[in-house]
């Protein structure tokens, strides 16, 4: 592998294991976790996006967890630069880095050494355009990204309104179709990809168990200190799974228990979208979090 840097990637579905199993691994090597999730970056935000607990992170390193405020614009670009740049320092220091996540853009970006735009987000666009979605419908948004950009287009579901928005922004600021502009680098590292698995039926009570966890943990009360602190809905931060669906709660339109079974259908939603982003990492490898090999897997990592 000559120079290349040996990297660890521990990736899996919502309610799988990851953190617990990273935590064991990252002891047992003596290793430092990166997160390649979108949602525990932001600070204040620690059970609707089930961060690592304070007892977690004491017992391994972990980075790019709390790293900004829930209204402040984050870019994938962003995410993959401190991330290389997170686990370059992990290697310096003489320590085995472990890159661990379930959010599939910022793994593959990592992973697959995408070149991604440094095109900083364009607020009052943004807004206009988010406008213009509500206003006339996803679908007509989406005809204008496939007017300027045709391969973008082919590629994003035109209900997928954020990433709509974000190649029209691309493309407004440069000029150029964000297609043109998203290409492949491989990159310094030597990778193994352990995909983490359970039945599906399985995991989905695991989700529901960590939803009941949530709220009786006072996720309610997470959720409506964002709001008092002035945090909106319409943030990407806010909108995101297990926030979003406290909405209706919050605003005296829904039971607690409604939104929770919300979640909890959402949630499951989620974890069949996540598996078509696993599926394309490079080095991959499926095991399941319990599997009778995992103390040997761990020692070859």
């Amino acid at each position: 592998m000559g120079d290349q840097i040996t990297l660890t990637a521990i990736v899996g579905p919502t309610a799988v294991g990851k953190t617990a199993l990273a935590v064991a691994l990252a002891q047992q090597l003596g290793a430092e976790i990166v997160s390649a999730d979108s949602r525990q970056l932001y600070r204040l935000m620690d059970l609707g996006t089930a961060k690592p607990t304070p007892a977690e992170r004491a017992a391994a390193p972990h980075h790019l967890l709390d790293i900004c405020a829930p209204d402040e614009p984050f870019s994938l670009a962003a995410y993959q630069e401190l991330a290389t740049q997170a686990i370059a320092a992990i290697v310096a220091r003489g320590r085995p880095p472990l890159l661990v996540g379930g959010t599939g853009q910022y793994l593959a970006a990592v992973l697959e050494g995408w070149q991604v735009p440094r095109v900083a987000p364009q607020l009052e666009l943004r807004a206009s355009l988010e406008r213009a979605a509500a206003e006339h419908g996803a679908a007509a948004l989406h005809a204008r990204l496939a007017a300027v950009d045709a391969a973008a287009a082919a590629q994003i579901a035109p209900s997928n309104v954020r990433r709509v928005i974000r190649a029209l922004e691309v493309y407004s600021v440069t000029g150029v179709p964000i297609s043109a502009q998203q290409t492949r680098e491989p990159p310094p590292y030597a990778i193994r990809t352990l995909w983490l698995t359970r039945p599906r039926e399985e995991l989905y009570a695991r989700a529901d168990a960590r939803a009941d966890a949530m709220v009786a943990a006072g996720l309610a009360d997470e959720v409506a200190d964002l709001r008092r602190r002035g945090y909106g809905w319409e943030l990407p931060s806010m909108s995101s799974l297990g926030y979003i669906q406290l909405r209706p709660f919050l605003e005296g339109e829904a039971t607690l228990a409604a939104c929770v079974e919300r979640l909890k259908f959402d949630t499951h939603s989620f974890i069949r979208r996540q598996e078509a982003w696993f599926r394309r990492l490079p080095g991959l490898e499926r095991w399941a979090p319990d599997h009778p090999d995992w103390s040997a897997l761990a020692s070859a990592a």
